[in-house]
Order: structure tokens, then C-alpha cells, then sequence
């Protein structure tokens, strides 16, 4: 009786520790999409948010992968993952993609990426170049309709916002005139923050309410009698 071949099992790629980004703009980019879209979605179990993750998106094929910069997905468990792979996941493809441009990604991020996102279902592909060098304009969003990506045309009458509909309350991203972006959300009226601005904001506050109970207890009034 002849024993039949063992088949070599499928290995997707995963972390590696290699650098996430090339620069110290692309790399802060990166970080601030990913942090700040975490906090904004924290309270909604069924939101994930990641970024310079490795996403297989047909099982079976190891090189059928992207790693984008920073991206979100609708309708899938908000916990961490190691690497996200769409047929472990019910099919679900990210929702919103952000690729923050460089010179080595470019081609990539203009030519292929928009090919691969656009097969695998990606709503809205947003791409942003912090040197201002690779891209015209700087920020750039497309979404996806029956004949393809449709490129977004942005607001420079108001910073150059450009709304993103895919990401719930209507968020922006806001590419100020000295290139900084960030995300707004017109709702509250402010900007979203990282982890560190939104503990340096915490810190700023309690300092603020320890100074007016200070000032208080000056003037011989109790604070609680003000509640």
C-alpha cells in the first residue's frame, strides 16, 4: 500500500519585528491613525481597528497579503489579533484603509494597492504623503462604486477635509496648511488624540479642577456645596 504525500501545510505571513515604517513621519502617522481610532471606537465590541498588520485575504495563497498602515472593520470582535485573516473572520474585509505614502511605497500604494482593495471590498482607500513629495495632492481618499475607485476630491476651501462616511459620525481627516493631519470629529467638535495626548489631557484637567478647589477653600467655599 502506498502512503500519499504529506501536504506542506500553508504559512501566512506574520509579525517579524521588522520596522513598521521608514521614517519618523510615516512612523507617527501611523501610530496617531491607528491609537486615535482605537479610542475613538473603545466602547464598540464589534469595531477593530489595527495598523502595519499583516492581512491574508484568500486562504490557501500565502503571498495573497497586504499590511496596511492603518485600517478598520465593521462587524468583527474588537480584540487582538496576531494577524487578520478574511476567511477566519466571515469573510469580513477592512472597511476603511489609510496608507501613509513614502518613496519606497508609492508605486504600491498608487498602482497595486487600489487593485487589491478594490477586489477584496475595501469601502474607502485613503492615502496621505507627510513630505508632501510623492503625492498631489497630499491627501488623497477614493471609494469604491459598481466601476471601481472614485477618487475624492478635497475641501481645501476648509483645510483640505476630506469626510470619511465609512467610519461612523461622519469623521474627517484634516490636512492642515503646515501638513499636519488629523482626524475631526464634527459631532464634539474636537480632534481625536492618542493615548499620550489623551492622558496629557486627563492631567491637564485635574490640574485645573485641583487649582479651583484650591482657590475655593481660599474663599471659604466648599466645592461639593457647588454639585
Amino acid at each position: 500500500m502506498s502512503l500519499s504525500p504529506l501536504k506542506t501545510p500553508i504559512i501566512y505571513p506574520e509579525p517579524d519585528g521588522s520596522p513598521m515604517a521608514e521614517s519618523d513621519p510615516n512612523r507617527d502617522y501611523l501610530v496617531y491613525g491607528v491609537e486615535s481610532l482605537k479610542l475613538y471606537f473603545q466602547d464598540s465590541s464589534d469595531v477593530y481597528v489595527s495598523g502595519n498588520l499583516w492581512l491574508s485575504y484568500e486562504q490557501g495563497v500565502s503571498d495573497a497579503a497586504v499590511s496596511p498602515d492603518v485600517f478598520v472593520v465593521f462587524g468583527v470582535e474588537n480584540r487582538p489579533r496576531r494577524s487578520y485573516k478574511v476567511w477566519e473572520e466571515q469573510g469580513k474585509t477592512p472597511d476603511w484603509v489609510l496608507e501613509v505614502t513614502s518613496g519606497s511605497t508609492r508605486r504600491k500604494d498608487e498602482r497595486e494597492k487600489p487593485v487589491i482593495y478594490a477586489q477584496m471590498g475595501v469601502s474607502e482607500y485613503f492615502q496621505y504623503d507627510p513630505s508632501g513629495d510623492y503625492l498631489t495632492p497630499p491627501l488623497k481618499g477614493r471609494r469604491l462604486t459598481r466601476d471601481g475607485y472614485q477618487i475624492i476630491t478635497p475641501n481645501y476651501l476648509e483645510n483640505g477635509t476630506l469626510v470619511i462616511p465609512s467610519l461612523v459620525l461622519k469623521l474627517e481627516l484634516w490636512l492642515f496648511p503646515n501638513g499636519q493631519l488629523r482626524f475631526f470629529n464634527p459631532q464634539q467638535g474636537e480632534f481625536l488624540r492618542t493615548y499620550r495626548e489623551e492622558r496629557e489631557r486627563g492631567d491637564y484637567e485635574q490640574k485645573r479642577a485641583d487649582i479651583l478647589a484650591a482657590k475655593l477653600k481660599e474663599l471659604g467655599i466648599d466645592p461639593s456645596d457647588l454639585l
